[in-house]
């Protein structure tokens, strides 16, 4: 889309899926803090790019910690991030 490739389509609720698989909770203070703000900024254009097509957009982490530290960095993804712990 748009040239940007999704990692998932929920084709029955038209959602994209952005998956990080970072293993978050193993990286330093200062990592954690440079990976969020590097994914927050790619995620807010990403949902804007998923809106803008009419579809809904959704991010999957590893930890709760990660989902915290994003929903942190920027509160209009929360309730947009799911706990995926097998990924």
């Amino acid at each position: 889309m748009n040239g940007k490739n999704f990692d998932a389509l929920q084709l029955a609720t038209r959602t994209l899926w952005e998956v990080k698989t970072d293993n978050f909770d193993t990286y330093t203070d200062d990592l954690q803090g440079i990976v969020v703000e590097s994914q927050v900024e790619k995620l807010r254009y990403e949902r804007t790019l998923a809106l803008a097509c009419r579809f809904n957009f959704r991010v999957g982490v590893r930890s709760p910690a990660h989902k915290v530290a994003l929903e942190l960095a920027d509160p209009e993804l929360k309730g947009l991030i799911e706990i995926m712990e097998w990924c």
